[in-house]
């Protein structure tokens, strides 16, 4: 029997997957649920409703791959000379530039493709009219640590439209009736921006050589661990905002917001007790926690 072998495109795909960590869309795919099941209309059918939930997983998952290539493309020549990040796909020469561009934009393609769906299937083209915008503001947050060090909050920006773009796809006018999928996003924008104000303690000292911007390279690591601090405080302050704005969100989202403000607080002890060597804890595993816990527990939560 003949063996299967993947081709160079399935290889380079896979390459890809891996250097951009699809495990990471943890972190803005529950709440971009969140804001779906939030704004559904209870007279919706739950067939109808589910290939609504699929359109935006598929546009997340291409959005994101987007948004991740063209960071690893726009700083690959700074990661080649970083230790940390030297290994990477297009910092360390395994794929040239322009395989990396294919991919991104064809990704990008998928994701009009995908938003263009919800009017044709749904007769809502105000996805398909804000795609590319929507790729425009997320491809942003790559370019900004060049000259400010409120680079973090583009990135938390950048994840904050998740909820949004998710309650727009389904019900538009959701958004005028309700404000807890602002808070959501608000939540979202300064959650991300702790957790990666975190992350960027790993490159201080090649931040600053390099003429980059950052959080830890503006303040020191002190002074960046207590902004994350304020900043996670701020997030937990608009995601009770996001329970309280939602008759529909009672006990079951008070449980999750107790849970949140434990991981966050864990996180921050972790930080404070183990340094640099408690990252990976701090910021993928307890964060992940926070987001699936959330976006499931309000969920569940939204359909009482």
């Amino acid at each position: 029997m003949a063996q299967l072998t993947r081709g160079p495109h399935l290889l380079l795909l896979a390459d890809v997957a891996r250097d951009i960590k699809l495990a990471h869309s943890v972190f803005a795919m529950p709440f971009a649920i969140l804001g779906a099941f939030l704004a559904r209309d209870a007279d919706l059918s739950w067939g109808v409703f589910a290939a609504q939930l699929m359109l935006v997983v598929a546009c997340m998952i291409a959005a994101r791959t987007w948004a991740m290539l063209v960071n690893r493309l726009a700083d690959r020549s700074f990661d080649a000379v970083n230790p940390r990040t030297a290994r990477r796909l297009f910092a360390s020469n395994q794929a040239t530039p322009r395989q990396g561009w294919i991919v991104a934009l064809g990704a990008a393609a998928l994701f009009v493709s995908f938003a263009s769906a919800f009017g044709l299937a749904f007769a809502n083209w105000l996805p398909a009219a804000l795609s590319l915008p929507v790729l425009a503001w997320i491809a942003l947050y790559s370019y900004t640590k060049r000259f400010t060090w409120l680079c973090h909050l583009f990135l938390g920006g950048a994840l904050a439209a998740s909820p949004i773009a998710a309650a727009i796809a389904v019900r538009p006018t959701f958004l005028t009736e309700s404000a807890s999928v602002w808070w959501l996003a608000a939540m979202v924008a300064c959650w991300v921006a702790g957790f990666d104000v975190i992350y960027a303690l790993q490159d201080i000292a090649f931040d600053r050589t390099a003429g980059l911007k950052s959080v830890p390279a503006r303040f020191g690591p002190k002074g960046a661990i207590w902004i994350s601090r304020l900043l996670h405080l701020a997030a937990f302050a608009a995601l009770a905002m996001a329970w309280s704005a939602d008759d529909r969100l009672q006990t079951v989202t008070l449980l999750a917001l107790a849970i949140v403000a434990g991981l966050l607080i864990a996180e921050h002890v972790v930080l404070a007790r183990r340094g640099q060597d408690g990252l990976e804890m701090a910021f993928f595993t307890l964060n992940g926690i926070v987001s699936c816990v959330f976006g499931l527990l309000a969920s569940i939560d939204s359909l009482a």
